[in-house]
């Protein structure tokens, strides 16, 4: 399934050349900051692979990757090819993922929202208290993807 939207909230020049690259670098090296993981993709046009910190989130027993920002470039990799790895330190594993139909995304939006809002909510573009209408409206603006080992 492919997210029918295009939105997507670009990072300001601070976070893509500061805190991206220091979250990624930390969590290289093992410093995984609240869960943060590099989730690396292979690039949809060139094939080459891609890296951007990711924090996956565990909920009803499966895991899932929540594109805050919108239908970012991770998200549109995923959409294309959906395998790549995620890493914390020395430890890689490969993954394939399946997107989650955007009627089922409200639930996970908002276990997201409670456990990252101080971190997600500006880029959700809601507050932690959205309503469930205001989730269901943005859902379908913000790729979820259940992990498959």
């Amino acid at each position: 399934m492919t997210t029918m939207t295009m939105h997507y909230n670009r990072p300001n020049a601070f976070a893509a050349k500061v805190l991206n690259p220091l979250m990624m670098g930390l969590t290289r090296l093992g410093v995984s900051m609240r869960g943060a993981h590099v989730l690396w993709t292979k690039g949809r046009k060139t094939g080459e692979w891609r890296k951007t910190p990711v924090n996956p989130m565990e909920w009803g027993g499966e895991r899932y990757l929540i594109a805050p920002r919108g239908n970012t470039h991770w998200a549109r990799n995923l959409q294309a090819a959906p395998s790549g790895r995620l890493q914390v330190g020395r430890r890689t594993e490969d993954i394939t993922v399946e997107e989650v139909p955007v009627e089922q995304r409200p639930v996970l939006l908002r276990a997201y929202l409670d456990r990252w809002a101080m971190e997600t909510a500006k880029q959700f573009g809601v507050g932690k208290d959205v309503s469930e209408e205001e989730l269901a409206d943005i859902a379908p603006e913000h790729p979820v993807f259940r992990i498959r080992g």
